[in-house]
């Protein structure tokens, strides 16, 4: 077994049980890309094993804590049962599920989502990729399906030295799925969609948000970067009379409008734009439109916290915007999905944003990613999803 060792005091963050060893840390040692090493202290105590990374700021993933255990078939067996028994128990309501996200389910740079039938996943890490069979026969085992997709596209991957994979690892068939969400129907395409063809992770706050259309007998809602739909078909459930969508991508833009017929929605009741959604809002100001609800869900724009200042420039200018545009009495839920923006900072920008447009509002409720996308105690980072549901003052 090869050995890495750490530099004197750099321990700290293994002891706490956490995943992630950057390069700095390493004093000496090395593997080839995936291979198992053994992690010790500079005194030459045992910490963890560990997958090595030689191309990755990120040099080693810990499996394991135990240094009685192997790293093996069964090992990876274990970790993917105990994933799935987990979302047994959450029972989640919705046949589009996480069965496994990565470090907090102790499998670092490995996430499977299930759409029906079919199994997506991706091998974002050299460790995940070493061990690709092994992974892929073992979530067929727990699961009973026979259906395995790979979205090994990442930008992830290219920072582990890994090319771009995509295609059926196990049986075939149709990319285009459905799935259903809170008594509705959503479409997906697997091979084109992003991450893994949708965004599981805002599944609570989709039905949160038809809750609020309906408590409030919103009216216009505004749904920002809208992708295929999810809060446009949700603020529909919830009783808008009317909602305006704007993505940049037509392609997802057509799924929207076939996710609002699906449903049974009429289609006058919507408008689709292709758009950048910074302009349409300084547009919408321009013209004195408003809205008595609108949703900010923008793409990743601080994936570190080295991109933290620059993204929180971003969020405020798009908050700032859409606080504007919000009819007073109505409701703005918004987001970050930046690893780089804690929950602190996050509410910091938005309520600079309030300020810089004049307007006040309260923090009804504050969102994260649904609970098959968990963090754990010793993993503090798998809170990337941060969402706050302010509701304007009259």
């Amino acid at each position: 077994m090869k050995v890495i060792r750490l530099r004197e005091g750099r321990e700290r963050s293994l002891l706490r049980r956490h995943p992630w060893i950057f390069d700095s840390a390493v004093h000496k040692g090395g593997a080839d890309p995936g291979e198992t090493v053994r992690v010790e202290a500079h005194d030459g105590r045992f910490l963890a094993w560990a997958a090595f990374s030689p191309e990755s700021k990120m040099r080693a993933r810990a499996w394991s804590f135990e240094e009685g255990e192997r790293i093996d078939a069964a090992f990876f067996h274990r970790r993917i049962q105990a994933a799935f028994s987990l979302r047994e128990r959450l029972k989640v309501a919705s046949d589009g599920v996480r069965l496994v996200h990565g470090e907090s389910d102790g499998l670092p740079g490995f996430v499977v989502d299930r759409y029906g039938n079919t199994l997506v996943a991706q091998f974002l890490s050299a460790g995940a990729e070493r061990w690709k069979k092994v992974l892929a026969d073992a979530l067929l085992d727990v699961t009973g399906l026979q259906r395995l997709y790979e979205r090994s596209d990442a930008n992830a991957r290219g920072l582990e030295g890994l090319p771009e994979v995509t295609g059926w690892l196990r049986g075939e068939g149709p990319t285009e799925l459905f799935i259903a969400e809170h008594g509705w129907r959503l479409g997906l395409d697997i091979a084109t969609g992003h991450k893994t063809g949708f965004y599981l992770d805002q599944r609570d706050s989709r039905a949160r948000f038809a809750d609020w259309v309906k408590r409030l007998g919103v009216q216009r809602v505004l749904n920002c970067y809208c992708y295929t739909g999810g809060f446009t078909v949700a603020g529909l459930a919830g009783g808008a009379a009317h909602v305006t969508s704007i993505d940049s991508s037509g392609p997802a833009l057509e799924r929207a409008r076939a996710n609002v017929a699906l449903n049974g929605f009429d289609p006058s009741t919507c408008e689709f734009l292709d758009a950048d959604v910074n302009a349409m809002l300084r547009r919408f100001g321009e013209a004195g439109r408003t809205f008595d609800a609108i949703v900010l869900d923008p793409p990743k724009l601080a994936p570190t916290v080295a991109h933290a200042e620059r993204a929180a420039r971003a969020y405020k200018d798009i908050n700032r915007l859409a606080l504007k545009l919000l009819a007073p009495g109505g409701v703005l839920f918004t987001y970050s999905c930046s690893g780089g923006i804690s929950a602190d900072l996050f509410h910091k920008i938005v309520a600079s944003a309030g300020t810089d447009s004049g307007v006040d509002g309260y923090i009804v409720e504050r969102l994260g990613a649904a609970p098959d996308h968990p963090m754990t105690l010793a993993f503090p980072e798998g809170e990337y999803l941060k969402g706050l549901v302010v509701l304007r003052k009259d």
